[in-house]
C-alpha cells in the first residue's frame, strides 16, 4: 500500500520557508525573484520587495547561491532532508518530510536509535522495486520526548524498563544506582540520559515511581505521564494563585458594564464544578431581545508573564479523564473566582447582542462586565422546562434532590432562548454545517472509581440551546476582528475541507450498509453527510459510522491564518467561551480587549507558535481522554467475563477483527489465530476476513456474538472470543 503524506498540524510556512521549499523541490533549477513571486501568487510591490529581502537573507545564510546576476539556486546535497519520524507498532518507520509527497520509508535496521516523533535528518535513496523513497536516518536533530512510562524488571546489578508504548521498540537500561528506590515490577517514569553508540538500549534514570501495575491511580497517572501531562500543580504556582486578590472591587466595577440587575443564569452538566459561561436575557422596549453571553474573565487574574500564566500556557487545556479533571488553572480560580456560581458577583467578559424574533443579530457589543448569576441549572432541569413549558422541576431531576418551582421570568427566558436557538441551528444547517451528534460513553463509578454501569451522553434541546449561543459568541467575536480589522493578528479556530480520498473511502465502507454520499459539490457533500448521520441513528452500526465520518474530516486547529470553519459552515470562528479550560480563549480575550482599547496588531509569529502549541496539547489531551475511557471499559468488562455480547465488527486487519459491543460501546479484538473453524485471510477490498475452505466471511459491519477472553489493564487490551455470527447462532 502507498502511504500518502500525512496532513500535519503545524502552521502554514512563513515566507522564508515557502521560498526555500521552492528551491529545494526544484534543486537543479535556477530562479529569479519574479519567478518566485509568480509561484507564490504575490503580485504587489510590497510583497515582491519582501521576496527580494528574503532571498538576500537566504544567500547570506548560505542556503542558496547566486549563480548569475539575480539568478539563484539551492546549495547542498539534495539527498539529505529533515522530517519527523513516525514509527509503526511493528518497528518500521516513516519520515514525514515537507519535500516529498509520500512519507519516506525507513527499515528497522536503518533507524539508528531514532524514536517515534523525533525530528531527524535522513539520507534518501530510491527503492529499486517501485521507485518509492526509502531512507536511512543519519542524525537525530531533536528528541520528541526523553521520558517514558514502563515496568521495571530488576536483575542482579541493573534493571530494564519495559516501556508501555507500542511504538517504543527498545527497553531502557537502568544502572542500580539510578533506580531511586523503585522495586521490581513497579510502574515508573524513566528518563533517557544517554545512548552510547555500541549499546543496544539507551541508558536511563528513574525519576518517579507511579505504583504497582493494575492499581487504579497507578494506571490513571500512567496515562497522564505517557503524554507528559501533569496531574498536580507545582507548589509555587498554587501559592501564587492563593495570594491573588479575588474580591470584587468598586473601582474595578466602574471600569466595566454593570449587568448585575439583568436576569442571568447558567446551564451546565449536573456534575460540573466550574461554570465558565452564563446567559442573560431581557426584552427591549422595541420588542427585540438583548441576550448576553457572559464568560468568566480569566484574563483579569491570569496576567501575561506571571508564573500562573506560564503554567496555564504549558498545560494549554484541562484534561477530562473518566474519573477526574486535570484542570488548566488551580482550583481557587477554576472552581472559585472564575466560576460563575449562583448568587455571586463575578467579573466577566461578554458578548451582548440585540436579536429580533427571526434570530437575526441587529447590534453587538463586546467588553468587560460585572454580572450576578440568579440561578444555576443542570441540563436536565432546563430540559424539563423546555419539554413541559412549565415551572415545576421534579425531585428525581433536581440537582438538590428536592422538587421546586422556577421563577416565571426564568421559564419565559429559557423558552425564548430555546426558540431562537432552534432558528439559528436550522439556518446553520441550511448553510452547510455538519451535525456530529456522536454518542459519548460515560460510566457510573462507585466510591473507589470502579465502573458499575455504562450510560450514553446525548444532546437534547437544553444542550443545543447553550451550544448555539456559544457558537454565536465565538463566531461574532472572530468576525468582529477578522472582518472589520483583517490586518490585526487574531486567534482563529479553523477547519479545512475534508480530503476527497478519505471521503471516497467512507463512501466505499458505508455502501456495504446501503448508504451513500453525494460528493459532487460542497453543498451535496454536507447535505448527504448529514442525511447519513441521521439515517444511522439507533442502528447497530451508528457508532462505527459516526467515528468513520469524523475521521474523514480534517482536524480543527488554532492559527492566526483564517480559512474558515468547514464543519460549522462559518467564515470566521474562534474560541472565546471557555477560558477556564482552554488557553486559546484566554489569548482571544486579551487580544480582543487590546484591540477594543485601540492597540496595534500583535506579533503574528509569536501568536502562531502559541497556536501550534495549543493545538498540539489539545491533541495530547484528547488521546489521554480516549485512553482513560478505554481503560475504564476494560475494567468494566472484567466483571462481565461470563456473559455473551452482541457486537458489530468495527475494524478488520490482517491480524484480526475489532468488535464494538452494541450495548456499551466497549471495543475489543478477536485475533485471527483464535478463529478456529477455518484458515482466514485478510481481504483488503472487502474489509473482511475470508475462510479459505468454507468461504465464510467476517466483514466490517457484521453483527457477531462474543464473550471476554482476556482483559489487560496495564496494556489496555481487551480480547474477545468469537462465538459466531448472530444469524448463524439464532438459526
Amino acid at each position: 500500500m502507498t502511504r500518502k503524506k500525512k496532513t500535519k498540524s503545524h502552521n502554514l510556512p512563513n515566507l522564508t520557508d515557502a521560498i526555500l521549499q521552492i528551491f529545494k523541490k526544484s534543486s537543479n533549477k535556477v530562479f529569479n525573484y519574479k519567478q518566485i513571486a509568480a509561484k507564490l501568487n504575490i503580485t504587489d510591490t510590497s510583497g515582491r520587495n519582501q521576496i527580494i529581502k528574503t532571498i538576500k537573507k537566504l544567500k547570506a545564510k548560505q542556503k542558496i547561491e547566486e549563480v548569475d546576476r539575480g539568478q539563484y539556486k539551492v546549495i547542498g546535497s539534495t539527498e539529505y532532508f529533515t522530517g519527523i519520524l513516525d514509527l509503526t507498532a511493528r518497528g518500521q518507520g516513516y519520515v514525514i518530510c515537507e519535500d516529498f509527497e509520500e512519507d519516506i520509508f525507513v527499515p528497522n535496521n536503518k533507524l539508528n536509535r531514532a524514536l517515534n516523533g523525533d525530528e531527524v535528518e535522513i539520507y534518501v535513496y530510491k527503492r529499486r522495486k517501485n521507485n518509492r523513497p526509502e531512507g536511512e536516518i543519519t542524525n537525530i536533530i531533536k528528541r520528541k520526548k526523553t521520558e517514558f512510562v514502563g515496568v521495571l524488571q530488576i536483575q542482579k546489578n541493573f534493571g530494564f524498563v519495559v516501556v508501555s508504548n507500542q511504538k517504543m521498540y527498545t527497553d531502557i537500561f537502568v544502572p542500580k544506582n539510578k533506580m531511586n528506590k523503585a522495586e521490581d515490577g513497579d510502574k515508573v517514569i524513566v528518563e533517557i540520559e544517554d545512548w552510547p553508540a555500541r549499546a543496544d538500549s539507551p541508558f536511563g534514570i528513574i525519576t518517579q515511581v507511579l505504583g504497582k501495575p493494575g492499581e487504579h491511580d497507578t494506571e490513571i497517572h500512567s496515562i497522564l505521564a505517557e503524554y507528559g501531562l501533569p496531574y498536580e500543580f507545582p507548589a509555587h504556582v498554587e501559592k501564587y494563585a492563593k495570594k491573588l486578590d479575588l474580591s470584587i472591587q468598586k473601582e474595578e466595577i466602574k471600569k466595566r458594564r454593570d449587568m448585575r440587575d439583568v436576569l442571568t443564569f447558567t446551564i451546565d452538566p449536573k456534575d460540573a464544578k466550574d461554570f465558565d459561561d452564563a446567559l442573560s436575557f431581557q426584552t427591549l422596549e422595541n420588542g427585540n431581545y438583548e441576550i448576553g453571553i457572559h464568560i468568566a474573565d480569566v484574563s483579569h487574574y491570569v496576567k501575561p508573564g506571571s508564573i500562573l500564566d506560564e503554567e496555564a500556557y504549558e498545560r494549554a487545556t484541562s484534561v477530562y479523564l473518566v474519573d477526574r479533571v486535570v484542570p488548566m488553572l488551580p482550583e481557587v480560580l477554576s472552581n472559585g473566582a472564575c466560576s460563575l456560581r449562583p448568587n455571586e458577583e463575578k467579573y466577566t467578559f461578554s458578548a451582548i447582542f440585540e436579536i429580533n424574533k427571526k434570530a437575526e443579530v441587529l447590534n453587538e457589543w463586546f467588553g468587560r462586565t460585572v454580572t450576578y448569576s440568579d440561578k444555576r441549572f443542570a441540563y436536565e432541569e432546563a430540559q424539563v422546562i423546555i419539554e413541559t413549558e412549565g415551572n415545576e422541576i421534579p425531585a428525581d431531576i433536581s440537582i438538590t434532590g428536592k422538587a421546586y418551582k422556577v421563577d416565571k421570568a426564568i421559564v419565559e427566558a429559557t423558552l425564548k432562548l430555546d426558540e431562537l436557538a432552534k432558528i439559528m441551528r436550522s439556518k446553520r444547517m441550511r448553510q452547510g454545517a455538519i451535525s456530529f451528534d456522536k454518542v459519548e460513553v460515560r460510566f457510573n463509578l462507585d466510591q473507589e472509581s470502579n465502573p458499575v454501569g455504562v450510560y450514553f451522553k446525548t444532546q437534547k434541546d437544553a444542550n443545543k440551546l447553550i451550544e448555539e449561543f456559544m457558537l454565536l459568541a465565538n463566531r461574532k467575536v472572530a468576525a468582529f476582528i477578522g472582518k472589520q480589522q483583517p490586518e490585526k493578528t487574531f486567534i482563529y479556530r479553523i477547519h479545512d475541507e475534508p480530503d476527497s480520498e478519505k471521503l471516497g473511502n467512507l463512501q466505499n465502507i458505508i455502501s456495504r450498509f446501503g448508504y451513500s454520499l453525494n460528493l459532487k459539490s460542497r453543498k451535496t457533500t454536507t447535505s448527504s453527510l448529514n442525511q447519513l448521520l441521521e439515517d444511522v441513528k439507533g442502528k447497530g452500526e451508528q457508532n462505527m459510522i459516526d467515528t468513520l465520518a469524523i475521521r474523514s474530516m480534517s482536524k480543527a486547529k488554532y492559527t492566526t491564518d483564517n480559512i474558515g470553519h468547514y464543519g460549522l459552515a462559518f467564515d470566521y470562528y474562534s474560541h472565546f467561551t471557555s477560558p477556564i479550560r482552554r488557553y486559546p480563549d484566554v489569548m482571544v480575550h486579551r487580544l480582543l480587549q487590546h484591540y477594543l482599547d485601540g492597540g496595534k496588531s500583535a506579533d503574528a509569529e509569536a501568536y502562531e507558535a502559541k497556536c501550534e502549541h495549543s493545538s498540539n496539547m489539545e491533541g495530547l489531551a484528547a488521546r489521554a481522554e480516549r485512553d482513560s475511557t478505554k481503560y475504564m471499559q476494560i475494567k468494566f468488562m472484567q466483571d462481565h467475563k461470563d456473559e455473551e455480547f452482541l457486537g458489530v465488527i468495527s475494524g478488520v486487519t490482517e491480524w484480526g477483527i475489532y468488535i464494538e459491543i452494541i450495548d456499551n460501546k466497549c471495543e475489543g479484538m478477536v485475533s485471527i489465530r483464535d478463529i478456529k473453524d477455518d484458515y482466514y485471510t485478510f481481504n483488503e477490498k472487502q474489509y473482511a476476513l475470508v475462510g479459505e475452505v468454507t468461504k465464510n466471511i467476517y466483514q466490517l459491519g457484521d453483527e457477531v456474538l462474543v464473550n471476554v477472553k482476556n482483559t489487560d489493564l496495564v496494556k489496555r487490551h481487551l480480547d474477545f472470543n468469537l462465538i459466531g455470527k448472530r444469524v448463524e447462532v439464532e438459526a
